[in-house]
């Protein structure tokens, strides 16, 4: 009963984000090519070519994913649990002029066969599940032998994007729980191979900068949505705060600080 709660909130929370999406303005290649966007970068080298490629976009938002893969030639199921995101998601591929089916599904119980995907893709979407393991289990199971699993989703464990979290209330569900990185060791017992990364160590600078020097309040604009569409003004200073981030990441135990992780494993 308690999760169904949990999802029930969730699905409220992102039908009324979806009732306001300004479709015209989703930039989608930008979520996938901006420099301030190297969860999804990671993942696109891991995939290599997706052309005829059959992909679920698991808890697909609103759809930028499903549509920028579609333009790579992938045949993607954008699905969310959320009616009014799909709903976006098939109009951002109309205007795409792509083509992709829409379906309102639970990704912890997916309405699929085994077997039947090549690509199962989910961004910032386990830690809205109330357990992440069983979402990760049902995305194997709909997976085809070789086929590869690859999400990216925010970590718990760095203090300054944990303040972030405590201010920005308004644009959060408040049941959402940052993932812990021993994630990584499940995947790995799930999965025949798994590569991950993290990011965002001395890149969170630029939150700070939002908050601290531009004042902008978190609760009227979505950080993470603003760092991709103002990826051409932030270039300068993310480029040199990412190098350092390379650096940082090679010092034992500095690797989980960052704010988000991505993995691809393969079934």
């Amino acid at each position: 009963m308690m999760q169904n709660e949990v999802l029930r909130k969730e699905q409220e929370f992102h039908d009324q984000w979806a009732s306001i999406i300004d479709v015209a303005g989703i930039r989608v290649a930008d979520y996938f090519e901006a420099c301030t966007a190297p969860e999804n970068r990671f993942i696109l080298k891991q995939l290599g070519d997706i052309r005829g490629k059959y992909l679920l976009d698991l808890g697909c938002g609103a759809g930028e994913n499903s549509v920028y893969f579609a333009t790579q030639g992938a045949r993607c199921v954008a699905s969310d649990y959320s009616p009014g995101m799909v709903d976006i998601a098939l109009q951002l591929a109309d205007k795409h002029q792509v083509q992709i089916e829409g379906r309102v599904i639970n990704a912890m119980a997916i309405d699929v066969p085994d077997n039947t995907f090549d690509i199962v893709y989910a961004s910032n979407l386990l830690h809205h599940i109330p357990d992440p393991t069983v979402t990760i289990r049902e995305m194997h199971r709909v997976l085809k032998p070789g086929g590869k699993v690859c999400f990216w989703d925010p970590l718990k464990h760095n203090p300054v994007i944990n303040v972030y979290r405590r201010i920005a209330t308004a644009v959060r569900t408040e049941d959402e729980t940052p993932l812990d990185i021993e994630i990584v060791n499940f995947v790995r017992s799930q999965f025949s191979d798994t590569c991950y990364d993290t990011f965002w160590i001395a890149t969170l600078w630029i939150f700070l900068r939002f908050y601290l020097i531009e004042k902008i309040n978190p609760n009227d604009e979505r950080y993470w949505k603003k760092i991709i569409f103002e990826h051409h003004r932030l270039a300068p200073t993310y480029s040199r705060l990412e190098k350092l981030d390379g650096l940082l990441k090679q010092l034992p135990g500095l690797k989980r600080m960052a704010w988000n992780l991505s993995v691809v494993a393969t079934k």
